[in-house]
């Protein structure tokens, strides 16, 4: 195995999440001013981390965890888990974030679905886990799950 082919592969064994942690204690030393860009990413591996844990956990309209969630309480469990309150609403949650462009989403961050151009137009929130897939508390009588964005009426934000 040639040492690119090997350092993919041992890569895809150790996941996202640690190769994350580990970018957040090593660049930080590299690079100055990174050190709040390498706490953003723990912060959104972690709350990424504990949204894939609920994976199954069914919905329930009002839910905040930590066995059942709407969208929003999924989120607002997910980053309370990982260190950092959000609040309740999608809508709200949105409000509170740093707005990204799609071309700059990142894993770990919201995905806002919109049927507007305000932010009162927000009605459903999950957790980018990239390749343009979201873990996210669906809807009544589903489960939290892993799942394709089905409509380019999103928006993203940073926590």
């Amino acid at each position: 195995m040639t040492a690119p082919l090997a350092l993919s592969a041992r890569l895809s064994r150790i996941g996202a999440a640690s190769v994350l942690t580990a970018a957040a204690v090593t660049v930080p030393a590299l690079l100055p001013g990174a050190a709040q860009q390498a706490g953003a990413a723990t912060l959104a591996a972690k709350a990424l981390g504990v949204a894939a844990s609920k994976q199954g956990s069914p919905y329930q309209w009002g839910a905040a965890g930590p066995n059942r969630f709407d969208c929003s309480g999924l989120t607002l469990y997910s980053f309370r888990q990982a260190g950092r309150k959000l609040p309740r609403t999608a809508a709200a949650q949105y409000g509170s974030t740093t707005h990204v462009a799609a071309s700059a989403r990142r894993a770990g961050d919201l995905v806002f679905f919109h049927s507007g151009s305000s932010s009162s137009s927000v009605y459903h929130v999950g957790i980018y886990a990239g390749g343009g897939e979201i873990w996210h508390a669906p809807k009544t009588g589903a489960r939290v799950r892993l799942e394709r964005i089905w409509t380019r009426s999103v928006w993203y934000g940073r926590v």
